[in-house]
């Protein structure tokens, strides 16, 4: 029977979408021009081209999330949606526009050389939103301190001796600050008031994240990885609204992978090289898991707000939890005696915490979360 397939490639920007299409065989692909980035232009076109069973879509992930490709589901159109950073390059190829890139994506669906993204759910994409508000405050508090710090500088003013900055007695000193002009009066108000603002931002959001960590439907993974030492609650929550499923990854490695830190590689004939990690997985992960992984560096121990976070978790996610530090101690001393920078001795500790994070999610999904949430 004749293959009737036919690959469409889209090129999607905010108000235009450029189409092209590919029919099975090894014609060259043919532009369709461009539609209006509506969901009705886009059921139009659909319909036009052919039947829903014979259509397979691609487009690059990008600023316009996965609307399209939510709609095609439910059109019953295949649709993936590609990781433009694995797009292979023409060498040489200088030339960039809509249409091209367009009969590009066809071209390359159809000899099956694209590489597609974990499209989240909405429920999924809803808690990816929230966490990526706060890690965006973070940021603007951040650059609302050195603006602070920096005007106080240029006016010769320096916190006392011993008095850490952003701490309660800074603060303080801040409030009992007097201004010759009033002029430098209002600005300072207006950049301490900026802080406050952040500040109370941050609270907010960190309150919705607390209520999803305890209410929505993958609470019981959040909990469960609450049992790792340097993992709390917000970076709970970072992890699995990045990585959404943990099981779609068939081995720790993947995971690893996925968040760029694992070595680089050059090996050619009897020659091998590995230097540091890729740095080309998802950011968002990596920085929490190795902020996490510095707190390996002290002795194993279960006290404090770890003991009352292990509470009532299940004795499984307890024993990797324990084993987690005690390898991961003693990787990390192993590698600084051996003359390793501390920062390089983290990023292999944070390498293998990834492997335990995954152990006790995979755990919990396979037990604990509905298989209909899970997916």
């Amino acid at each position: 029977m004749q293959n009737t397939t036919k690959y469409v490639g889209l090129d999607v920007s905010k108000e235009m979408i450029a189409v092209a299409v590919a029919d099975a065989g090894r014609e060259a692909p043919r532009s369709l021009g461009n539609v209006e980035n509506t969901p009705e232009a886009i059921r139009k076109l659909m319909k036009k081209i052919g039947d829903s069973a014979d259509l397979e879509v691609c487009y690059e992930a990008g600023p316009t999330g996965y609307g399209i490709y939510r709609q095609l589901k439910v059109m019953g159109i295949s649709c993936m949606v590609v990781a433009p950073s694995l797009i292979p390059k023409r060498q040489g190829d200088r030339v960039k526009t809509d249409r091209r890139d367009a009969l590009r994506l066809a071209q390359l669906l159809r000899s099956g050389e694209l590489t597609a993204v974990w499209v989240p759910g909405e429920e999924d994409e809803a808690l990816r939103d929230l966490v990526r508000a706060r890690q965006d405050a973070k940021e603007d508090l951040l650059r609302a301190r050195h603006r602070l710090s920096k005007f106080l500088l240029r006016a010769g003013l320096c916190a006392p001796s011993g008095v850490r900055n952003w701490t309660t007695k800074h603060r303080q000193w801040l409030n009992m600050l007097k201004w010759e002009h009033r002029a430098q009066q209002i600005a300072f108000q207006e950049y301490w008031h900026q802080i406050d603002e952040i500040e109370e931002r941050i609270k907010r959001l960190e309150q919705e994240m607390h209520a999803q960590a305890t209410e929505s439907a993958h609470a019981p993974v959040i909990q469960a990885l609450q049992t790792l030492r340097g993992v709390a609650e917000v970076t709970a929550v970072t992890l699995v609204a990045e990585v959404g499923k943990f099981s779609r990854f068939r081995s720790p490695k993947q995971l690893m992978a996925y968040a760029g830190l694992v070595p680089r590689e050059y090996s050619s004939g009897s020659s091998r090289w590995q230097g540091g990690i890729t740095k080309t997985g998802n950011t968002h992960v990596r920085f929490a898991v190795v902020e996490s992984a510095w707190s390996y560096r002290y002795k194993p121990a279960l006290k404090g707000a770890l003991r009352k976070r292990q509470e009532g978790q299940k004795p499984q996610a307890q024993m990797i939890a324990w084993k987690a530090q005690d390898r991961l101690h003693r990787k990390y001393f192993k590698l600084i005696s051996r003359g390793k920078d501390s920062g390089v001795a983290v990023a292999a500790v944070a390498r293998e915490l990834l492997g335990f994070i995954w152990a006790i999610a995979c755990q919990v999904e396979r037990y604990d979360v509905p298989q209909e949430t899970a997916v």
